[in-house]
């Protein structure tokens, strides 16, 4: 039996996830993570994950994306 946890109790996030998460498309996401400025990308070796509580702030502090 698999055991998945709930996005909003993950830390970091996958894109695809971040996507599902946050109703923004994959590719925006991905163009907001090659940000050099970004506060919410994890690099894992070249993996890119979405921290989550910071991506919620950006979003909440955003009005445009």
């Amino acid at each position: 039996m698999e055991k998945t946890t709930p996005i909003y109790q993950k830390c970091a996030l996958t894109i695809e996830e971040a996507a599902d998460y946050s109703n923004i498309g994959q590719n925006k996401i991905s163009e907001l993570l090659k940000n050099p400025r970004c506060t919410f990308v994890l690099y894992v070796g070249r993996k890119k994950l979405v921290k989550r509580k910071e991506f919620e702030d950006f979003i909440s502090k955003s009005i445009e994306i």
